[in-house]
């Protein structure tokens, strides 16, 4: 029997614990340690999570602190859950920050309400750095904030149907038509709700053909891009973001 889609992605209690635990003690320090974001858009198909979970390791090890995964799941689960919600972002000193550049740069943005919801809550998640935010348009909602990195993963539509079928155990003629329709609604999703075309290039540092390079040496050339624009990745603090200029702009 095929796997659900909700497999390829583990359960969200021990990221949700972390992450709290992460703000508290940059929270502690005697000065306040900044951490870049990372943002990873996907076709779907493609490897987002393991690309996610590679990158995780690596940043765990360069920095010395755990970072935390924030997909669909842990995002919705913080939009809305009004406890867990006020826990979170109490441990964050920016959010009114994070507020202001909502209303400066989103508010237009969706007329979705469960979207707006999210959105509210991942440009703090942002800020805070320490987060690797797979999908939920985070490229696009994150954009003007000076301590994120956006990565892309795109591949042939043969390699991501082999890509699902194998993830889910399922039939190719299954995944094919998983992967024709998945693809539909989400491309519909970010266009009705942000109203613009996530897969521009202009939106992402970099971008990576998943069918033609392993998860694992992505992760290793989104580091390096990471580490140059961010000097102070693997222990300094730092009063401000060094992002680098995105190629193009």
């Amino acid at each position: 029997m095929p796997k659900p889609l909700a497999s390829l992605v583990p359960s969200i209690e021990k990221r949700e614990c972390t992450w709290t635990e992460l703000q508290e003690r940059l929270a502690r320090s005697h000065q306040r340690r900044i951490l870049p974001t990372i943002t990873i858009s996907r076709e779907f198909g493609c490897q987002g999570y393991p690309l996610a979970l590679h990158l995780k390791t690596l940043l765990d090890e360069v920095t010395g602190l755990p970072w935390t995964i924030f997909d669909k799941a842990l995002v919705d689960q913080v939009a809305s859950d009004e406890k867990l919600s006020r826990e979170l972002l109490a441990h964050l000193g920016n959010e009114s920050h994070a507020q202001d550049v909502l209303r400066t740069h989103f508010g237009f943005l969706t007329h979705d309400d469960a979207y707006a919801k999210v959105v509210q809550h991942l440009v703090p998640i942002a800020m805070a750095g320490g987060a690797i935010i797979v999908g939920r348009g985070g490229a696009v909602v994150c954009q003007d904030l000076k301590n994120c990195f956006h990565f892309r993963l795109v591949g042939s539509f043969d390699f991501r149907v082999r890509s699902i079928a194998r993830r889910l155990e399922m039939p190719m003629e299954d995944a094919e038509e998983v992967v024709r329709i998945q693809s539909k609604l989400r491309e519909k999703f970010i266009s009705e709700c942000l109203h613009t075309d996530i897969t521009s290039f202009h939106w992402y540092d970099a971008v990576f053909n998943n069918g033609r390079q392993r998860v694992e040496s992505i992760a290793q050339a989104c580091l390096r891009l990471v580490e140059c624009g961010w000097p102070d990745l693997k222990g300094g603090y730092k009063a401000g973001p060094a992002h680098p200029t995105l190629v193009g702009s």
